[in-house]
């Protein structure tokens, strides 16, 4: 009967484990992904005939684990038994068992993206039982583990676990030969220890599994060609801005080339003119180009001559695209020349007003509108 109930719950375990793999797509999967080593310690009775306390010995092991899924999972681990009697043996006996282990809360609530603060596990497992003699003829057994992990994860990342480990474990040849009985309480030992767990960290960055998305393939191939039409756009405006800064550059020729030129009059006009300096960017990008890199440093110099003067930067957006996708450009826009000046410069961000300004109409061409600009304030 309990032999039935053993392989029933394995099985449980089993199909759990398909049904959690259908129903969600998890991350931390990998074969060296929620491993685990534990520490434990406690006492063990035999488990008739003898009070707790008065016939109890200390108890220590040491386990590694491997969670296969959140439900389901596999471990090895050695016990070693003190021997507290006359005898001249350190330990009464030794067992090392493989385990099997299946979270019931996960099994029958299902599995949030990270454990929760209070688990139970029940427990089962077939191991080596040897029994240290006090002289030559030390005997072996072999073993079956049933019970229970009353389990605590600790921590924000859920690393540490503190467990109750009530068990019961049966030596299965005992008097087997005589009583044919494998499951005898006479045989028995009832085991309470206390664990401590550390799970080591898995590919997904967690000490533990996580939920993720899952797409199929339609889904998958629609994203593909989105992202392959981004990229077409891209490559056209990055032409366009080529264009344009090569024409920006042949205009700055120009000017150069003029002011080289002798004047017979020179005309000297003083006005209250504001100080700015514009920042272009790249479409949807915030940013900045070592092209604009002097119109930054411009506002930089000009700040450091003057200690009392500020600067307020507003960013700006073309109009193609989301509106609320512009906004956030926009304000990212200003808040990278801001960061320039800050990070590079030393100017004091108290002396730097930034805004975003959404959707700009300065320019008559929409592509001219992707800009900070960079707005001198005198100080009084």
């Amino acid at each position: 009967m309990k032999k039935s109930i053993f392989v029933l719950a394995l099985s449980m375990g089993t199909l759990a484990m398909h049904a959690q793999n259908d129903r969600t797509a998890l991350e931390g999967t990998r074969p060296g992904d929620n491993w685990s080593i534990e520490l434990k310690t406690g006492a063990v009775t035999p488990l008739t005939h003898s009070a707790f306390f008065k016939n109890a010995r200390p108890a220590f092991g040491f386990g590694i684990g491997k969670q296969l899924t959140p439900i389901f999972g596999l471990g090895i681990q050695g016990m070693g038994y003190v021997n507290t009697s006359a005898s001249k043996t350190a330990f009464d006996a030794s067992e090392v068992s493989l385990l099997g282990k299946v979270n019931l809360m996960n099994l029958f609530g299902g599995y949030t993206g990270e454990p929760r603060v209070f688990e139970i596990e029940t427990v089962s497992g077939i191991g080596w039982l040897h029994y240290y003699q006090n002289g030559p003829g030390d005997t072996n057994s072999w073993s079956t583990r049933l019970g229970l992990n009353l389990n605590f994860n600790l921590g924000e990342e859920k690393a540490w676990t503190l467990g109750i480990k009530p068990a019961i474990v049966y030596d299965m040849q005992g008097d087997f030969s005589r009583a044919k009985s494998r499951f005898n309480a006479n045989n028995a030992s009832f085991e309470l220890t206390a664990g401590l767990t550390y799970h080591f960290m898995s590919s997904n960055g967690r000490h533990h599994f996580t939920n993720a998305r899952p797409y199929d393939a339609m889904e998958v191939a629609e994203l593909n060609d989105a992202v392959n039409g981004l990229r077409s756009q891209l490559n056209d405006k990055d032409m366009q801005l080529d264009n344009a800064m090569q024409q920006a550059s042949n205009l700055q020729k120009e000017l150069a080339d003029c002011r080289s030129q002798a004047a017979n009059v020179e005309t000297v006009v003083k006005n209250n003119r504001i100080p700015e300096s514009i920042v272009t960017f790249r479409q949807g990008k915030s940013a900045v180009d070592a092209s604009q890199l002097p119109n930054v440093e411009r506002v930089a110099t000009y700040m450091k001559k003057h200690p009392e003067a500020k600067v307020i930067i507003k960013g700006y957006a073309s109009p193609e695209g989301n509106l609320a996708f512009n906004e956030k450009l926009a304000k990212a826009r200003a808040e990278a020349v801001k960061n320039i000046l800050v990070r590079k410069y030393k100017i004091d961000d108290t002396r730097i007003a930034s805004e975003g300004q959404g959707i700009g109409d300065m320019f008559s061409e929409p592509d001219w509108n992707r800009v900070s600009i960079c707005t001198i304030e005198e100080g009084k």
